[in-house]
C-alpha cells in the first residue's frame, strides 16, 4: 500500500526515520469500504473544514458559559496554524508538545498542529517536570504549547533540554492567542500523506522508559470509521461529554475526533469530579458519556440530583468494567454501558458491543474492521471457546518509535496486548487479567482483577487492588489493598469479613490471605490502578 503513495510531506523526517522496520509492523487490514483512504489525507482538515464550511453556526464546543461554534473553532484553529508557521517556525514533521486540560483552546491547538503537517504530542496535565523531560527528549521536542496556568512544570526544560520555545495559550496568559489575533481566519492544510505521522502517544506504563506510539493521519480517521461508526449510534444532534484528557487516545477519540466526525457538539466539564460531570450532562443535555468504570461508580455514589435522562449511550474504557457496576448503572439509568478494550498502541477500542448485542460481563466482539485471536503459550491461535493471550489486527497497529520493545508487542503480524481473555462459544471475549496480573499461588492460577471485583461487591469497600505477594510456603499469596467506604473503620474483624465474603463469591483458594487497609491507592496519570505501586511502602 505504501509503495503507491506520493512522497511524504514531512520536511522534518525525525519520526519517519525512527519508525520500526516494516518487517516489525503488524499486519494491517483495510477490509471495510470506508477504510479506503485517499493518498493525500490531512485528518485535521478532514474532520473540521467541511462542517465548518457547511454548518458554521452549529455548536461545536460547550464549557460552562463558553460556547464555540464550528466557525469559531475553525477560525481559531486557522489563526493558530498561521502562528505556528509564521512565528514559531513549525514545519511539517515537527513534534509539538501540547499541555493543558480539555478546553476549546487545547482542541484548536491540536487541530492546528495537525493541519500544518506537524506531529501532536499531547501530554497528561498531571505530569511533572521529570516525566515531561523524558517525553521531550525521547521525541526531540523544540516547541511546546501550554495552557497558561500549567507552564511551571515546563519552564525548567527550556534551554536545559531540547525544548527551545514555550508558548502559553488560553483566555489567561494567552501569548499564542495574542500572536494569533491578527492572523487570517483561513488556512490551507498541508497535503500530508495518509501514512504521515500526525500524533505520538506515550503509553501510561509505570516503570522504565516510556514508549512512544506513532499514529498516522489515516489512523485517526480509522478509529472514527470503526468504533465510532459502528458502536455509538450518533448524528449531528448528539452531545458528547466525558472526562478522559485528549492525551489519552480514548479521550482524543471520544471528545475531539468523534464529535467532529458526527458534526455534533461536545460539552467539556469544567471540573472532572462526579458532580462536575453530572452538572455538565444536565446542563448540556448530553447524549453520549465517556469515562472510566471507576468514574461510573463514583457518579452513582455522588450526592447530587442532576438530571441524567438525556443520556443515550455510555462508554467505559481504560480498565475492567466490573459486572456489578454495569448492573448498578443499568438499574439507575436504564442504559447498558458500552464496554471496550483498546490500547494506546492501537489508538482506540477494538473489541466492544453496543445496544442489544451487549452481554453484561463480557467486553464484546471485535469491532468491524478488526479481527482477534487468543494465543497459547507457543504463540498459536486457539480455536473455539478458549483462554489465552489476546492478539488483534486491523487498520491500526503498534509502531513504537526507535524502541526494541516493538518485537515484544508485535508477534507474527499480530498486536499482542498483554491481556489474558476468555472467548465463549458465541465468540464473546471476557477479560481475565493482564498477563502480568495473574497470581500463581500453590500451583493455582488466580486473576487479581477477579478478586478485586469480588471485594468491590462488599459495602465496606470503596476501592481495592490485588497483587501477588511473595510467600515462602506458597510461592505467592493473594494480597488485597483496600480503601474503605465512609462509615467503615479498619479492624481485624473487618478484614476477616472481607476474606469470608470473597470465599462466598469465588472459589475459596482465591481469597486474599493478607489484607492491608490504605487511605488511597496509587494510580497512573490516566486514572488506572498502579499495581506496581502497591508493592512500595505506603
Amino acid at each position: 500500500m505504501g509503495a503507491r503513495l506520493p512522497p511524504s510531506a514531512h520536511i522534518d523526517t525525525f519520526a519517519k526515520d525512527r519508525l520500526p522496520p516494516k518487517d516489525q509492523w503488524p499486519d494491517l487490514v483495510f477490509d471495510l469500504p470506508r477504510l479506503k483512504y485517499p493518498d493525500i489525507l490531512n485528518c485535521g482538515a478532514a474532520l473540521l473544514d467541511e462542517v465548518a464550511r457547511e454548518a458554521p453556526d452549529r455548536i461545536a464546543i460547550i464549557q460552562g458559559p463558553r460556547v464555540w461554534t464550528y466557525r469559531r473553532l475553525a477560525e481559531t484553529t486557522n489563526r493558530y496554524a498561521h502562528t505556528l508557521v509564521d512565528n514559531l517556525a513549525v514545519r511539517p514533521g515537527t513534534r509539538v508538545l501540547l499541555r493543558g486540560a480539555n478546553t476549546p483552546e487545547l482542541f484548536a491547538c491540536w487541530l492546528a498542529v495537525v493541519k500544518v503537517g506537524a506531529i501532536a504530542v499531547t501530554t497528561m496535565p498531571l505530569l511533572r517536570t521529570v516525566e515531561l523531560r523524558q517525553i521531550a527528549e525521547k521525541v526531540q521536542i523544540e516547541i511546546a504549547l501550554c495552557e497558561g496556568g500549567l507552564c511551571d512544570e515546563l519552564v525548567p526544560l527550556v534551554g536545559s533540554s531540547t525544548l527551545k520555545r514555550l508558548a502559553p495559550f488560553g483566555p489567561k496568559d494567552g501569548f499564542l492567542d495574542r500572536l494569533s489575533a491578527g492572523k487570517p481566519t483561513s488556512f490551507e492544510a498541508v497535503e500530508t500523506r495518509q501514512d504521515d505521522v500526525c500524533l505520538i502517544a506515550f503509553t501510561s506504563g509505570t516503570t522504565g522508559e516510556p514508549k512512544a506510539a506513532a499514529h498516522f493521519h489515516r489512523d485517526v480517521m480509522a478509529m472514527c470509521d470503526t468504533f465510532a461508526a459502528h458502536m455509538l449510534d450518533a448524528g449531528p444532534d448528539a452531545v458528547f461529554t466525558g472526562t478522559p484528557p485528549i492525551a489519552f487516545t480514548f479521550g482524543l477519540g471520544a471528545l475531539l475526533a468523534f464529535p467532529l466526525y458526527f458534526r455534533c457538539a461536545v460539552a467539556l466539564p469544567e471540573l472532572s469530579s462526579p458532580a462536575g460531570v453530572g452538572e455538565t450532562v444536565a446542563a448540556s443535555r448530553a447524549t453520549h458519556l465517556f469515562t472510566s468504570p471507576t468514574a461510573y461508580r463514583a457518579l452513582m455514589a455522588a450526592p447530587f440530583g442532576d438530571d441524567l435522562s438525556s443520556l443515550r449511550v455510555c462508554v467505559a474504557a481504560g480498565e475492567q468494567l466490573p459486572l456489578h457496576v454495569s448492573n448498578a448503572w443499568f438499574d439507575a439509568t436504564g442504559i447498558r454501558i458500552v464496554d471496550g478494550i483498546g490500547a494506546t498502541e492501537m489508538i482506540h477500542i477494538f473489541i466492544s458491543a453496543a445496544g442489544e448485542d451487549i452481554r453484561p460481563g463480557a467486553v464484546g466482539k471485535p469491532v468491524p474492521g478488526y479481527t482477534a485471536c487468543l494465543l497459547d503459550d507457543a504463540g498459536n491461535c486457539l480455536d473455539g471457546p478458549s483462554t489465552g493471550r489476546l492478539a488483534v489486527r486491523g487498520p491500526t497497529g503498534c509502531r513504537y518509535l526507535d524502541d526494541a520493545r516493538q518485537t515484544a508487542y508485535v508477534i507474527n503480524g499480530w498486536n499482542v496486548t498483554g491481556d489474558v481473555f476468555r472467548r465463549d462459544e458465541d465468540g464473546y471475549y471476557w477479560f481475565v487479567a493482564r498477563a502480568d496480573d495473574m497470581i500463581v499461588s500453590s500451583g493455582y492460577n488466580i486473576a487479581g482483577p477477579e478478586v478485586e471485583a469480588a471485594l468491590l461487591q462488599h459495602p465496606a469497600v470503596l476501592e481495592c487492588g490485588v497483587v501477588g505477594w511473595r510467600d515462602a510456603q506458597r510461592g505467592n499469596i493473594v494480597k488485597a489493598f483496600v480503601v474503605l467506604a465512609a462509615g467503615h473503620d479498619p479492624s481485624p474483624e473487618l478484614a476477616r469479613s472481607l476474606q469470608d465474603h470473597v470465599k462466598d463469591v469465588l472459589a475459596p483458594y482465591k481469597y486474599p490471605r493478607s489484607i492491608e487497609f490504605r487511605d488511597a491507592l496509587p494510580k497512573t496519570a490516566t486514572g488506572k490502578l498502579q499495581r506496581s505501586g502497591l508493592k512500595q511502602p505506603s
